[in-house]
């Protein structure tokens, strides 16, 4: 039979195989305080496996003498006992889990009180108040665990006393007039529940227990561990331990210490401090004083009733013992020092971040254990704004965080009104059922984005995180307007100019202007990313097209690019003009004409983000969306782009009428779109080749592109486009007098590329997965739609989450293990990335360093947690193949 019981005290505490298991997370904790040899109120645990073996009927005699033995144990250890004619021993009752859970029965303090051992209690103390304040909250809380009584029901019969007796205040002064309040409790209790309170101690605890293992099953418990996946048969511990008198005199206090100054990091004891004394004085509005532990350990020692040294020395024990900063619940009784709880301190990122780094300087932590300690998800914290919340703050609706950060502007229905307003300096909130390509100037220049329709892989996202803009997607129960000037929230109508917050971090959209926190980058960050950097195995690049991201991925420290989306350089002013006279051009003639108008524009970007990257790899991928999503949508811009380009409205209807396609991101688009149109990429690789040529020769170094042809599903898709990139750069160096290296590979986005890498690998010079389509494809979801429905997955259980946004390694990522498998094994150096938004997911990046993958590139303030994911994700599968490697370990298999 398993051990039920298990007691502990100073220097000892039996031991478990696993504690947290058997005894919960509280009994646990005091037992490794125990064993430190750290003071604690000795005790006992009644293990997860007794409340298996009561299950409904109640404690089984064998767990109630077990009980009875460890109270027996416990009365020797203190010298005090239960039901005892001189010192009682009381008892606290704690419930806990392995996980914290809401629904769990309360801590009943002062079991072992009644109406004989309160007065020896008094008598002990030389304090009637507090021994007969004590029973009187045993006899509340005893009522509110076994019978479900309401404590405040006593308010009344304390007020029906008070007038009868005729004393003052919220408690009697005199020991009869205790006793008759006493009685009228009992009284109470036996009135109201229809049985007694136990006035033997033994039977107190005995029921205590039984309505503590009761509590698991309780609504509120078993609707939380539903939600959060714990077993309903995981169970609850019970511990019970010495009371200690901590609300008692200016000797006494409860007090949280911390190991380290949060701020800087320094080793040095930190915390609050609050003196007992509790009854009477708070009745009439006197409150205990809370001390400043820090303040306490330079000149305030003699203010604090126990021994501040001995706490220090205490705190700095349990650090080394957690290898983390400590915080620590203790007690102070009659001077007397007990410590109740440890766990690793909280704090926020910024802190984290400190003491990881200060810890590594005092060698208290390895840099591999000090990049354990950070969440890299956290990091998003230190990287974009945050809202300070206030109780003004009203949330209007809540979408889908799918770009970071906080803004706060002016509502803008449009793209060109978010241009005006920030040509007037003022900040605007971009609002649109979703955005469209077209919109991509106009979110450069808004604070944030808010759209009605789409996922967290939708345009609006995708762009956002590419630019750091914050961005809420899917928030389908706001509505704009059908004629596009308002925005109706909550019952509340917003027009254009009013007011308007969004939190990308969690989705919320808030009514008007919230102060905003903005980030700070210290020192530490950059020492804890260097640190990162010597241990990941993985490059990580960005994705990023203009200037300024690939500025911002530079400065986050981006090994280059690993994705550049030409698509987007063709949306803006001139140049989407010019796209739209190529695409309505009748012959290739006339395409030809305006790429050679657009090859300079081209050309110029491409130098830039060469020169911006001081020869780190550029991977360009060649034009990928479908044509019709450059041409004009409305009827106003129809006309307005015929006049613009000299023909008729007729005539750019028709050619929109014949680009539609039922389902575009699966029709004619990239290297689809290279095939039908070859010029196109012509053009692009020339721009690419030129530029390449140019900024090698303005830095003094050789600049090596990386040509990405998109969708290829079959080999002689990539040899056609491949040739057709050969024959430019011939062209080109044979032109300039000069040599030039380049690569050219794909994006691997389609099921067929993955069964087909091996042949794919002999014409490719890379791979790069491209996680977002591939996910698409392999599901058959459409990433814009998705969160119509994957909400209600999620919520049913059919999905853990969202597959746009963290890989489904299960599905998808085996299709990416089978394609590096299959490219190695036809060309074993072949460079193989990730540059879908899977590619700045920690979950994801574990997965790829298991796979072997090169490299992530993620949008550029995802960066950071790309390095230090990439650098966990690396920490952990080293120790995971040491581990599997070792002597045991094959013994074992």
């Amino acid at each position: 039979m398993a051990k039920r019981l298990f007691t502990f005290k100073r220097g000892h505490a039996d031991r478990t195989v696993d504690a947290a298991e058997a005894l919960g997370m509280k009994g646990s904790n005091l037992a490794v305080l125990a064993a430190l040899d750290l003071p604690v109120p000795p005790g006992f645990t009644i293990s997860t496996s007794a409340w298996r073996e009561a299950g409904t009927a109640g404690l089984p005699p064998a767990v109630r003498n077990e009980i009875l033995s460890s109270v027996e144990w416990l009365e020797g250890v203190t010298g005090r006992m239960f039901d005892g004619a001189d010192r009682p021993l009381l008892l606290a009752v704690r419930t806990g889990a392995r996980h914290a859970m809401p629904g769990l029965a309360d801590t009943v303090l002062d079991v072992g009180l009644n109406s004989r051992t309160v007065e020896r209690l008094a008598r002990e103390l030389g304090d009637l108040g507090f021994a007969f304040r004590s029973y009187r909250r045993f006899i509340e809380s005893y009522c509110a665990l076994v019978h479900g009584l309401d404590p405040g029901e006593f308010d009344d019969v304390t007020d029906r006393e008070r007038d009868r007796a005729g004393w003052v205040g919220s408690e009697p002064h005199s020991i009869v007039d205790w006793r008759a309040l006493v009685v009228a409790y009992l009284e109470f209790v036996e009135n109201e529940c229809g049985a007694s309170l136990p006035q033997t101690p033994l039977q107190q605890l005995y029921d205590v227990v039984e309505a503590a293992f009761a509590s698991w099953r309780n609504p509120v418990a078993r609707a939380f561990r539903m939600v959060h996946g714990i077993a309903e048969n995981a169970g609850l511990a019970v511990t019970v331990h010495a009371m200690i008198f901590n609300e008692r005199g200016e000797k006494s206090g409860t007090g949280r210490a911390v190991s380290r100054d949060l701020k800087s990091g320094e080793p040095r004891l930190t915390g609050e401090f609050t003196l007992g004394g509790r009854g009477i004085g708070e009745a009439i509005g006197i409150f205990p004083d809370t001390l400043n532990l820090a303040e306490l350990a330079g000149d305030g020692r003699e203010r604090f009733p126990g021994d501040l040294a001995a706490l220090s020395d205490y705190v700095r024990r349990v650090e080394q013992h957690l290898g983390d900063a400590a915080e620590i619940d203790f007690m102070v009784g009659d001077g007397e020092l007990f410590l109740l709880q440890s766990r690793p301190a909280k704090r926020a990122v910024g802190e984290a971040v400190r003491i990881a780094v200060e810890m590594t300087r005092e060698n208290v932590l390895t840099e591999e254990e000090a990049l354990l300690r950070i969440d890299p998800a956290s990091l998003d914290e230190l990287l974009h704004p945050t809202i300070e919340r206030s109780e003004e703050t009203h949330v209007l609706a809540r979408g889908m965080p799918a770009s970071p950060g906080a803004a706060t502007g002016a509502i803008v229905f449009t793209a060109e009104q978010a241009i005006a307003l920030a040509a007037e300096g003022r900040r605007s909130i971009l609002v649109r059922n979703e955005t469209i390509p077209e919109d991509v100037h106009g979110m450069h220049v808004t604070e944030g984005v808010l759209t009605i329709r789409g996922g967290t892989t939708s345009h609006a996202a995708v762009v956002a995180r590419g630019i750091g803009k914050p961005c809420v997607t899917g928030a389908g129960s706001l509505r704009i307007t059908q004629d596009g000037k308002a925005l109706i929230a909550a019952g509340r109508t917003f027009e254009f100019g009013d007011a308007l917050t969004i939190d990308g971090t969690t989705g919320d959209v808030i009514a008007g202007t919230a102060r905003l926190r903005r980030p700070t980058l210290t020192g530490d960050f950059a020492t804890l990313m260097s640190m990162a950097d010597r241990a990941r195995r993985m490059r990580v690049r960005t994705n990023a097209e203009t200037p300024a991201e690939a500025r911002a991925a530079r400065a986050f420290g981006a090994e280059g690019i690993g994705l550049c989306r030409t698509e987007h350089m063709f949306f803006e002013g001139e140049r989407i003009r010019v796209m739209r006279e190529m695409i309505m051009a009748s012959d290739e003639e006339g395409r030809r004409s305006a790429l050679d108008r657009l090859l300079p524009i081209q050309r110029s970007d491409f130098i830039e983000l060469f020169e911006i990257m001081a020869g780190l790899p550029v991977m360009i991928r060649l034009l990928d969306p479908p044509l019709h999503e450059f041409l004009p949508k409305g009827e106003q811009e129809i006309a307005d782009t015929a006049q613009t380009l000299g023909i008729t409205e007729a005539v750019v209807a028709e050619r929109l009428q014949s680009l539609q396609e039922f389902n575009p991101m699966l029709g004619h688009r990239g290297c689809r779109l290279a095939v039908s149109h070859p010029e196109i990429v012509e053009m692009q690789a020339r721009a690419i080749f030129e530029a390449a040529l140019e900024a090698g020769q303005r830095k003094g170094k050789a600049v090596v592109p990386e040509i990405m042809v998109p969708l290829v599903g079959l080999r002689k898709e990539l040899d056609f486009v491949k040739a057709r990139v050969d024959e430019i750069a011939e062209l080109v160096m044979a032109e300039q007098g000069r040599s030039l290296t380049y690569l050219v590979g794909t994006m691997i986005e389609l099921p067929r590329a993955i069964v087909r890498a091996d042949s794919i690998a002999e014409a490719a010079d890379f791979f790069s997965f491209g996680t977002n389509d591939l996910t698409q494809t392999v599901y058959g979801i459409s990433r814009d739609d998705a969160a119509n429905f994957l909400s209600t997955y999620q919520r049913l259980g059919i999905m853990d989450r969202d597959p746009f946004q963290s890989l489904d390694v299960e599905g998808v990522g085996q299709l990416i293990a089978l394609g590096v498998e299959r490219a190695r094994r036809t060309k074993p150096d072949i460079s193989l990335g990730v540059c879908g938004e899977q590619g700045g997911d920690p979950t994801s990046i574990a997965f790829f360093e298991e796979t072997g993958l090169d490299y992530v590139s993620c949008s550029p303030y995802r960066v950071p947690i790309a390095r230090l994911a990439a650098a966990q994700a690396a920490i952990r599968f080293e120790r995971a193949m040491r581990a599997a490697s070792s002597p045991k370990t094959r013994s074992r298999s």
